[in-house]
């Protein structure tokens, strides 16, 4: 079945897929302006790193056609006004600031060139589609690598969604799964729920239904008895953020997959592109951790499940140590312990 599409251009407006009505209902957003994908990318409309980070570039893009600027000057600081705002809605995902300060690294670039309002507007409208199709060629290739690492007919797990609605292309650590089992690589896939968004349970089963791909869900606290009676062969995250030691930031579950993974003496990978490597940072100590909202906690699909007035956490990441890590996969190439990027 033909892939759904995260995120389009078109008439001058985004269209964002809703992921917050997977698998039910399949319905874009349409964003005319920086606001409404400010809105989407803060209330989870569209997740996963490399996504967020081509919608923050579009959302550059619509910043600078959005209103008639009387100066370029006016328009400049706009623009960087709500790169500021993009870059306070998803803290931890470093795509998303990756993907900001290159089109404002555009911005300066034309600036110096002193194009006109309209030039500019064509300019970064390009830059942010350029974006997009670079990471549809990178799901590509880090599928291509990861296939390497995979004997025929393994039994993997996974968790969160790490598939083509991450992403622009077909996905990181999803993408090499399909790409896996069309080479006859994939047996079986086990998929965590993933709580408390459940990204896996309503959108990476989602994306290995509509690919034929064999698949069970578990839920996430199955993971450690899995591992132990049904033989897994390697286990496959995506990352959010990867320092330059190769400590990962990845969605919460992901630590505790890596320990276990150790434990059972099962290969643990990590697919992402280069773009999520933050060589401004040494170790994960320097990541900030999103606190999202105890809401997604105490509640399943606006229906309460906990009493009211609890104490609750949310950290919706946490962080692998590099040590735990077997291979991190990007489109460069596949890199090992201790990591050298």
């Amino acid at each position: 079945m033909k892939q759904i599409k995260t995120l389009f251009f078109k008439n001058r407006k985004l269209y964002i897929l809703n992921q917050k009505l997977l698998p039910n209902k399949i319905q874009y957003v349409v964003c005319k302006k920086s606001k409404d994908i400010i809105y989407a990318i803060k209330n989870m409309i569209i997740r996963g790193a490399p996504a967020i980070g081509i919608a923050a570039a579009f959302g550059i893009a619509i910043a600078s056609k959005e209103k008639n600027f009387n100066s370029f000057s006016q328009q400049k600081k706009y623009i960087i006004k709500t790169a500021k705002k993009l870059l306070e809605t998803r803290p931890t995902a470093v795509n998303l600031k990756w993907a900001v300060e290159r089109m404002l690294s555009k911005l300066k670039q034309y600036a110096e060139s002193c194009l006109s309002i309209t030039d500019l507007q064509n300019q970064l409208l390009a830059e942010a589609k350029k974006v997009l199709q670079e990471d549809i060629i990178t799901n590509r290739k880090i599928a291509k690598n990861g296939v390497k690492l995979l004997k025929k007919n393994s039994v993997v797990l996974t968790h969160c969604n790490a598939g083509a609605l991450a992403c622009g292309g077909v996905g990181t650590a999803l993408g090499i799964i399909i790409e896996a089992y069309h080479r006859k690589r994939i047996k079986m896939v086990y998929v965590d729920e993933t709580r408390p968004y459940l990204q896996g349970a309503r959108i990476t089963t989602l994306e290995l239904k509509l690919k034929g791909v064999p698949f069970t869900l578990i839920t996430d606290n199955m993971a450690g008895y899995i591992m132990k009676t049904e033989k897994i062969d390697a286990i496959i995250v995506g990352a959010d953020r990867i320092a330059k030691n190769g400590d990962t930031a990845n969605k919460i579950g992901t630590y505790t997959l890596a320990v276990l993974a150790e434990a059972h003496k099962i290969p643990f990978y990590v697919a992402a592109p280069t773009s999520t490597i933050d060589k401004n940072i040494k170790t994960a100590k320097e990541v900030p951790i999103e606190e999202r909202s105890i809401q997604e906690v105490v509640k399943i699909s606006g229906i309460k499940i906990a009493p009211d007035g609890i104490k609750v956490r949310h950290p919706a990441f946490d962080i692998t140590p590099s040590k735990l890590i077997t291979a991190i996969i990007t489109e460069k190439g596949i890199f090992r312990y201790p990591y050298r990027f």
